[in-house]
C-alpha cells in the first residue's frame, strides 16, 4: 500500500538520497554516550524513521530500549518524518515508540503535555501531522497554542522548556516554504518575552543556536544520524550554555 501514498516519495528519497548520509550507529553511540553521563534530561526532537514505516520504529526503539528503560528521564516528540502517513499501521507504530521513549509518562493523544523533569519544566508540543505529497509542513493546533500560551502565563519556579520538532522561529522562511510551520504566531511573542526561556527543536539537520546572551531563544541541535554529532547543554543561574559533543 505505500505504493499508494506518500511513502514512495520517502523510500525514494531514503534509496537514492539519505541511506547515504545517514548512520544509526551513530544514534547507538549517542545513546551509550548518554548512559555514561547520565544527564539530568535527554530530549529527542523527532524523525526516528524515514517514512514512518512499523519495521523502521521496530529497528529504532532496539537501539533506545536501554535508554527508554534507564534511570534517565527521556523526552521525546515526534517529527513530520514518524508522522509520514495516516496509515493505521504507521500511526499505531508512531504511538507505541512515542509511549515508550517518553517512559510511560504520557501517550501522543495527550499532547500537549507539560511536566517537571530534570530541574526544569518541560512543555511538550506536537506539530507534525502527514501533509502533502511534496511538502514538509508543520502545525500547531490553536487550541494547543492556546493551552501552550496560557501554560506561559504562570509565574516560572524552573527554566521552561519547549519540545517540539519544528523550530518556531526560522530564518529565511519563503525559500524554506516546503518545510515551514504554520500556525506558530501566537507562540513568537511568548517566546520573545521571555516566558519561554528555551526552545529545544530538531527538523532542520544542521545544528544552528539563536540565542541572546543568557543563552535564552532556540536550539536545534540537528541531525545525530548525519552530523554524527549532539548538544549538550548546562543551565546554571538562569543562564545556558552550549557544548557540541562529536560522538
Amino acid at each position: 500500500m505505500a505504493y499508494f501514498d506518500k511513502r514512495w516519495v520517502g523510500v525514494f528519497n531514503y534509496r537514492f538520497r539519505r541511506r547515504f548520509k545517514h548512520d544509526l550507529s551513530k544514534l547507538e553511540r549517542a545513546v551509550e554516550y548518554i548512559l555514561d553521563t547520565r544527564p539530568d534530561l535527554a530530549v529527542c526532537t523527532g524523525d526516528l524513521t524515514s517514512t514512518g514505516q512499523p519495521g523502521e520504529f521496530e529497528r529504532v526503539r532496539k537501539i533506545i530500549k536501554r535508554l527508554a528503560d534507564s534511570t534517565v528521564p527521556l523526552v521525546y516528540t515526534p517529527g513530520n518524518h514518524d508522522c509520514y502517513v495516516k496509515r493505521p499501521k504507521c500511526v499505531a507504530a508512531v504511538r507505541e515508540a512515542f509511549f515508550e521513549a517518553n517512559q510511560g509518562r504520557c501517550a501522543f493523544d495527550d499532547l500537549p503535555r507539560r511536566f517537571e523533569l530534570g530541574g526544569a519544566e518541560i512543555i511538550m508540543l506536537n506539530t507534525s501531522r502527514p501533509s502533502n505529497l511534496l511538502c514538509s509542513w508543520g502545525f500547531v493546533a490553536k487550541e494547543d497554542s492556546r493551552r501552550v500560551a496560557q501554560w506561559c502565563e504562570e509565574p516560572k519556579r524552573l527554566p521552561r522548556i519547549l519540545v517540539t520538532h519544528y523550530p518556531l522561529v526560522e530564518d529565511h522562511i519563503w525559500i524554506r516554504v516546503r518545510h515551514r510551520l504554520f500556525g506558530q504566531k501566537e507562540l513568537v511573542p511568548v517566546l520573545e518575552s521571555g516566558k519561554i526561556d528555551l526552545v529545544l527543536c530538531g527538523h532542520v539537520h544542521k545544528h544552528f543556536l539563536k540565542v541572546d546572551e543568557r543563552g535564552h531563544g532556540q536550539c536545534c541541535a540537528g541531525s545525530v544520524t548525519r552530523n554524527g554529532s549532539m548538544v549538550e547543554i548546562t543551565c546554571e543561574e538562569d543562564r545556558f550554555s552550549y557544548r557540541t559533543v562529536t560522538l
